[in-house]
């Protein structure tokens, strides 16, 4: 039997629960017009770094046993801010919207170049089995569901039903001219998600030639690219927090000299920084001339100083701020 619900709490008294719990909040007022716009549960992932340790006897610090994360106290650490938590949220929300900028110029582009190379050999190959790896064409049954699987049947199935419901107006002008639609056509049909999995579903030789023309001289990188940011896409889509966020399959790097340059560490390809090197890889390779790296140097430069939330919890290396620009040249 599920233990009952913690007890609804009005805006007045969750201000007053973290002045007791020792959040510092200057306005109240301001507080609880902040807590009905923004929630205090989406609030809460923002302050929880904030949130004391609880330790042993001998002052280490407790392990949640299923998570290996520190366990927390319901009090904060002194000094934290309720202002300075709302800067932080903000500061994420403009971080999400800078990466999907970033994500917008990726996704358009390889739709492209997979419509154009994979295209070129058939008008209709997005309905046509002999692009795809054989692998992917086999059926298998599921250990959780126990139901048959078959990858390349779900994948086109979808793709069939996003065509159907596009609005676009150049698939509603073939549908009406009862025209096929042409490989090029279809494609502005696909989300990142649909995108990524037929990159993935690809034999050996159209996947080389999709990341010749990006520069990349590994395949099974760009599917690992592709999978991570199509993740990214989907928290920045939905507003979930991003600046602090780990992934448990830390992103590869090519053996190239920008990659070689930054050196990234394991945390650092794990977290928002690792991506940001890897978007930035992509961008200056379809836009030269691009200000993107710009504009994330100085918004992460921007991002409220608060103690327990540092720049190393972005995966950056220490905590001055965003690296030199010249070291991504």
């Amino acid at each position: 039997m599920l233990s009952p619900p913690k007890p609804h709490q009005n805006y007045s008294q969750l201000v007053a629960l973290l002045e007791s719990r020792g959040l510092i909040i200057p306005d109240r007022e301001r507080a609880e017009r902040k807590l009905s716009q923004i929630g205090y549960y989406r609030l809460s992932g923002f302050w929880f770094p904030c949130r004391e340790v609880k330790k042993d006897v001998s002052g280490v610090g407790i392990l949640h046993p299923g998570t290996k994360q520190p366990i927390r106290k319901d009090s904060f650490q002194p000094g934290t801010d309720f202002n300075k938590i709302v800067q932080l949220y903000l500061f994420d929300k403009r971080l999400r919207l800078l990466m999907l900028d970033a994500i917008e110029r990726v996704e358009i582009h390889i739709r492209s170049v997979i419509a154009h190379e994979v295209g070129y050999h058939d008008p209709l190959a997005y309905m046509n089995d002999s692009f795809i790896n054989p692998r992917k064409l086999k059926t298998w049954t599921d250990k959780k569901t126990k139901k048959e699987r078959n990858l390349w049947k779900e994948w086109h199935a979808k793709q069939q039903i996003a065509i159907n419901r596009s609005k676009e107006d150049c698939i509603k002008w073939h549908k009406i001219k009862k025209k096929a639609i042409p490989f090029w056509v279809a494609v502005e049909s696909w989300d990142f998600g649909t995108l990524s999995k037929y990159y993935s579903m690809l034999k050996g030789k159209y996947q080389g030639r999709i990341c010749s023309r990006l520069g990349i001289n590994n395949k099974m990188i760009l599917e690992n690219w592709l999978h991570e940011i199509n993740i990214l896409r989907n928290r920045c889509a939905h507003h979930t927090r991003i600046w602090n966020q780990s992934s448990n399959n830390p992103l590869p790097v090519l053996n190239l000299p920008y990659f070689e340059k930054l050196s990234l560490e394991k945390r650092a390809l794990e977290r928002v920084y690792g991506m940001i090197c890897i978007l930035w890889f992509l961008v200056k390779k379809i836009g030269p001339s691009s200000t993107w790296l710009h504009s994330a140097s100085q918004l992460i430069n921007s991002k409220p100083s608060i103690d327990c939330c540092p720049y190393t919890a972005m995966g950056f290396p220490d905590n001055t701020g965003f690296p030199d620009i010249d070291n991504f040249s």
